[in-house]
């Protein structure tokens, strides 16, 4: 494969009550061209994570409503396109909606470990578009069996044309996945849902990082 032939195929994929972000169009939040910029987005970063020899997948779920529906990048939310280039030598990304850069906290979370690593993992999900309930394009679901089975191929080729060895599951469903390959995965718990502290912790444990400094308090001054 190679990032142009891989992005067609996945820009040819169709399924109810699913966004696909490379060929669909959000008619409330998107520029006209939007999925043409996302396209863009998603092949150069798939270009510049093989030219730097990635060689891990950090796997979520799938695409969310406020991330990667609007970026076509997992994983990564609005605020942090410009950031791309700095941890991808050669990535060009853009926002390809109107109005001001929406902030996922998931997001959040994942760059803010991102930004500690020498050589970043290429993000990823294990259904690569956005599900959605019916009649409600701005919600978030799980994919279904049936879903899943569609985009399996395109996974399968993904790894291995980057020669993956390692993927970092978040979350149960990414992990039970992860492990039809043959990678050593690591699983952490995603952010999500009161899972802060726990996903930190086990980024710093997958990456031997050193837990963060804690500010003493300032002892008070007396008054005499």
């Amino acid at each position: 494969m190679n990032p142009a032939s891989f992005v067609r195929a996945l820009a040819a994929l169709r399924q109810h009550n699913v966004f696909n972000p490379y060929a669909d169009v959000c008619p409330v939040h998107d520029l006209s061209d939007a999925a043409a910029f996302r396209r863009r987005n998603l092949r150069s970063y798939l270009a510049a994570a093989k030219s730097i020899g990635v060689d891990t997948i950090w796997m979520g779920r799938d695409l969310g409503y406020r991330g990667g529906r609007r970026t076509g990048l997992a994983l990564t939310d609005e605020l942090h396109l410009t950031e791309m280039s700095k941890l991808y030598p050669g990535c060009e990304s853009r926002q390809a909606t109107k109005g001001p850069a929406v902030a996922e906290r998931t997001a959040a979370e994942i760059w803010t470990i991102l930004r500690s690593l020498d050589l970043p993992p290429l993000l990823w999900n294990v259904f690569p578009l956005h599900p959605h309930e019916p009649g409600n394009p701005f919600t978030n679901r799980r994919f279904s069996n049936a879903e899943l089975r569609e985009v399996e191929e395109l996974n399968a080729a993904l790894i291995s044309w980057l020669g993956i060895k390692r993927i970092v599951a978040i979350g149960q469903d990414a992990a039970r996945y992860a492990s039809r390959f043959d990678a050593k995965v690591t699983t952490v718990r995603h952010p999500s849902y009161g899972g802060v502290m726990d996903f930190r912790d086990g980024m710093r444990h997958a990456y031997s990082l050193p837990a963060p400094r804690v500010a003493k308090p300032r002892q008070a001054l007396l008054a005499y």
